[in-house]
């Protein structure tokens, strides 16, 4: 929500000064750009017709400019569904005409959302011949995303960015920020994006400037920078047989502290770390053949200010005994996590200590119904610390309901009862969401254990919940259906829901 508010407030800024308008009309043709484009496009079940075409209109829009032949931009389709499926090969089609007629003729397939399978599947086409990809291009994908992903993301994506894909993300519903920062190429801010999906003309000159900085980099170049890393990448010069490559790379300040690496002839890209922060390199690329004489490659890259570690600290699934701890971001400069924690009042404390690589924990062993302070501290290469705290409650113990049932007492009417919950239980809450007719939510006394639940018409299967009630902490509900059959057969209960 807060990235989406700062967002918006940019582009109202934007907007009152003349700048950022959405483009209108055809585009000036861009050449001199050599690439294969992969859009992965959101067609499963959650998104819905109207987002669907909207979608289709914005790839049209980003894509309009390019050149498309075998020696320029090769575009292609990968639908996120319940089993990923190509819509075409890159190579299919050449020309602006028969691409902006196939990218309209894409019908949605409706389907669970499995993105982590269509991230995998993306990354055997990405370099399969029989897709029609090239083998010594600049890859780019486009991930189009309402958000929302039934199955893992981070493994696949980190393969394909390690393979040398450049990932820009854009997310017209409500994405978890920090997960999709990490999906998507770093820096964020150039290639993440948060939009309602009726503004998203207002990215799309913005998304095609940073995609031709990617597919217009024939020579050696830097992507993925962070505070204290960069991955240089080049155009293919040598193979395994002919030769290798030695980079050299040095603060612009201080030429003295030039460092070197070698790599194989097979290589076109290597991560550079534990560089430093705001700091401006020169990186020499000096290709060794064997074969034939190719003049070294220079760039300059600068580092971006160090990131602060912990940043925010969430305290989840919490317990009457223990509660899981997260922060972010994790940053290469981290060596490891402390956790400090005790109870409130009191001090008393103790200590876990965690990998500078993971970001989460589970502290266990506490006291129920129990305020604790936890505070994480990240400890840095350089021996500075950074702390940040928070407050976590546990649960009491029991705190939830157990054995829900049902009686049938005559004509649409059913008495739930349950046993009580543990701890100091202030009451109970009810709700029924019938099938037809209005949901309906009784609050009872901590003493009362059973309810009526009347008008449940014959034929229909309503949904029964109940929670119990505490002072410092939310209790667990259960959940039952109950479907109600002919008046002569009574009801019959389903399973949980």
């Amino acid at each position: 929500m807060l990235a989406k508010t700062v967002l918006s407030l940019g582009l109202w800024l934007q907007f009152a000064v003349g700048q950022n308008t959405p483009e209108r009309g055809p585009q000036p043709s861009i050449s001199n750009s050599e690439g294969d484009l992969l859009f992965l496009l959101d067609s499963s079940g959650s998104v819905s017709y109207y987002e669907f075409s909207r979608v289709k209109e914005f790839m049209w829009d980003l894509v309009q400019p390019f050149t498309f032949g075998p020696k320029d931009v090769q575009t292609s389709i990968i639908h996120i569904s319940t089993m990923p499926t190509m819509e075409f090969p890159f190579d299919r089609y050449l020309s602006s005409g028969t691409l902006q007629q196939a990218i309209r003729d894409t019908r949605q397939l409706m389907g669970d959302t499995n993105t982590g399978k269509a991230l995998s599947y993306a990354k055997e086409k990405f370099f399969s011949d029989e897709a029609g990809a090239r083998p010594d291009v600049p890859k780019v994908l486009v991930w189009v995303t309402d958000g929302f992903s039934t199955d893992d993301i981070s493994e696949p994506m980190q393969l394909l960015k390690d393979m040398g894909v450049t990932v820009f993300i854009v997310s017209t519903g409500r994405g978890n920020y920090l997960e999709l920062s990490a999906a998507a190429s770093q820096p964020p801010e150039k290639h993440l994006h948060f939009v309602d999906v009726d503004d998203l003309p207002i990215i799309t000159k913005e998304l095609r400037d940073a995609i031709l900085d990617v597919i217009q980099a024939n020579r050696l170049h830097a992507v993925d920078i962070t505070s204290s890393s960069f991955r240089l990448m080049w155009p293919k010069l040598l193979s395994q047989e002919t030769g290798y490559y030695t980079l050299e790379y040095a603060p612009i300040d201080d030429l003295a502290r030039k460092r070197t690496k070698q790599v194989s002839g097979a290589h076109t890209s290597l991560m550079l770390s534990n560089l430093a922060p705001e700091t401006t390199y020169e990186v020499a690329l000096i290709p060794e053949s064997n074969v034939h004489y190719f003049p070294p490659q220079t760039t300059r890259v600068t580092t971006l200010a160090e990131e602060i570690s912990p940043a925010q600290v969430l305290i989840s699934d919490s317990g009457p005994h223990s509660f899981h701890v997260s922060w972010a971001p994790t940053l290469d400069s981290v060596t490891g996590y402390q956790i400090l924690y005790g109870p409130l009042p009191g001090n008393s404390a103790k200590v876990l200590e965690v990998d500078g690589k993971h970001n989460s924990t589970v502290v266990e062993n506490l006291a129920p119904n129990t305020t604790y302070l936890v505070t994480v501290t990240a400890i840095y290469r350089s021996g500075k610390e950074k702390s940040l705290s928070a407050k976590a409650c546990t649960q009491e113990e029991g705190s939830k309901v157990r054995h829900l049932r049902f009686e049938d007492m005559g004509p649409n009417t059913l008495k739930a009862s349950w046993d009580s919950a543990d701890g100091k239980v202030l009451g109970y809450r009810v709700r029924c969401r019938r099938q037809t007719g209005p949901s309906s939510i009784i609050s009872v006394s901590p003493q009362i254990h059973s309810v009526l639940l009347t008008d449940l018409a014959s034929g229909t299967t309503n949904k029964v919940c109940v929670k119990p009630v505490y002072k410092n902490q939310p209790g667990k509900g259960l959940c039952r259906m109950v479907h109600m059959q002919a008046e002569a057969q009574g009801y019959k209960r389903r399973q949980r829901a």
